[in-house]
C-alpha cells in the first residue's frame, strides 16, 4: 500500500490565544485532487496554513509523503514538497512576469520530480509567455492566479495547496485553471483545494471533505456527490 502524500491526524491549531482546529483528520493519496468545503470561517484556509507551519502553535500529526513535519519550521516542510498558492497571490509589483517566476529556488533533489521547465511552463501557460516582460501587477487577475503557481510548479513541488484560486476570475479563466489542474493530475501532482466555486470544484476532485467550526464533519467520494446534494446544501447552502 503506497504511503499518503499527506496524513492529518488529530490537528489542532491556534492563532495566539483562538483555538481554531479542533482535531481535524483528512487523508490525500499520491496522485489524488481532493476539494475543502465549508462556509467562511470553518477553518479550510487555517488547515492549509497549519500544514505549512505557518499559524501560531499547532498539534497532532501532519505527515507529508510519510514525514511527519509538526515541529518543523515552514521551510523545511516546504522541501518536503509542499507548494502553497494562498488567495493573495504574493506577486511582486517590482519584478517582472518572468523574474516573479525564477524568484523562488528549487526545491531539494530528493524531492520526487525535478519541477518543470519554463519552456513546460510557458506551453502551460502562454499568456505568462506573451507577458514575461510584463510587471507582475500590470497582469490580469487571471495571469497573476496562473503565475502564483506556475511558481511553485518551477520548484519541483509535488503536494500543491491551492487556495480559493478561482475566485473573483472571469468564466474563461476559471475554465483555464479547471484544464490546468486536470492536466496536473495528469502528470501525478497531488492537490488540495480550498473553493468556495462549488461549480469549479465539482468535477475535478476525487475526493471531498467539509469543515464546520474548526473540524471535519463529511467525508465523500466524487462517485458519492449526487446522493449528498441534500447534505451539502444544508452544511454549505448550495
Amino acid at each position: 500500500m503506497s504511503i499518503p502524500a499527506l496524513q492529518i491526524t488529530g490537528l489542532h491549531a491556534w492563532y495566539g490565544e483562538s483555538h481554531i482546529l479542533h482535531g481535524v483528520d483528512l487523508e490525500v493519496g499520491q496522485g489524488e485532487v481532493v476539494t475543502l468545503l465549508g462556509r467562511n470561517g470553518a477553518g479550510r484556509t487555517t488547515t492549509m496554513r497549519a500544514i505549512l507551519g505557518l499559524t501560531g502553535t499547532r498539534k497532532g500529526s501532519v505527515r507529508i509523503h510519510g514525514t511527519e513535519s509538526i515541529g518543523m519550521s515552514t521551510h523545511k516542510i516546504a522541501h518536503l514538497g509542499v507548494g502553497y498558492c494562498p488567495e493573495e497571490r504574493g506577486i511582486f509589483a517590482s519584478l517582472s512576469c518572468e523574474e516573479n517566476l525564477l524568484l523562488p529556488p528549487p526545491l531539494a533533489t530528493s524531492v520526487p520530480g525535478s519541477g518543470m521547465s519554463l519552456t513546460e511552463i510557458y506551453d502551460m501557460f502562454p499568456n505568462l509567455l506573451e507577458r514575461r516582460n510584463s510587471p507582475g501587477t500590470r497582469l490580469s487577475g487571471g495571469e497573476q492566479q496562473m503565475l502564483a503557481v506556475a511558481r511553485i510548479l518551477r520548484t519541483g513541488a509535488n503536494l500543491l495547496l491551492l487556495d480559493e484560486i478561482s475566485e473573483g476570475l472571469a468564466p474563461v479563466i476559471v475554465q483555464a485553471l479547471a484544464r490546468m489542474i486536470t492536466a496536473l493530475k495528469a502528470r501525478g501532482y497531488t492537490i488540495v483545494m480550498v473553493e468556495q466555486n462549488f461549480r469549479f470544484a465539482a468535477p475535478l476532485a476525487d475526493r471531498f471533505y467539509v469543515m464546520e467550526h474548526g473540524q471535519i464533519v463529511e467525508h465523500f467520494e466524487a462517485s458519492q456527490l449526487e446522493a449528498k446534494q441534500d447534505t451539502l446544501h444544508q452544511l454549505l447552502g448550495v
